[in-house]
């Protein structure tokens, strides 16, 4: 391979990347950890155990990447974790 094509594979893999965005969900004092596991599994698909794992992430280090995608899929999800009062975002 050469160098030329070594870099266009790292510039496509780079936009491939590039593309992906995250829901990042915040911790907050005012839901409890039921409501937040409830709602990981009702709007991002998480299993129980994945649901719960974020909840712990989210509490202790402050923030947690909940989901990742295009931002066209992540954005409906991203206002049905703020509608249920959740502190997300996406980056």
């Amino acid at each position: 391979m050469s160098t030329i094509e070594k870099i266009q594979e790292d510039v496509l893999t780079a936009e491939e990347v590039g593309t992906n965005n995250e829901i990042v969900l915040y911790n907050d004092d005012v839901n409890t950890f039921d409501h937040v596991i409830d709602t990981l599994i009702r709007v991002c698909q998480h299993t129980a155990e994945q649901a719960e794992q974020c909840a712990i992430l989210v509490h202790y280090k402050g923030k947690c990447t909940v989901k990742t995608g295009h931002f066209d899929e992540l954005k409906p999800q991203c206002t049905q974790l703020l509608e249920a009062g959740l502190s997300a975002e996406i980056v």
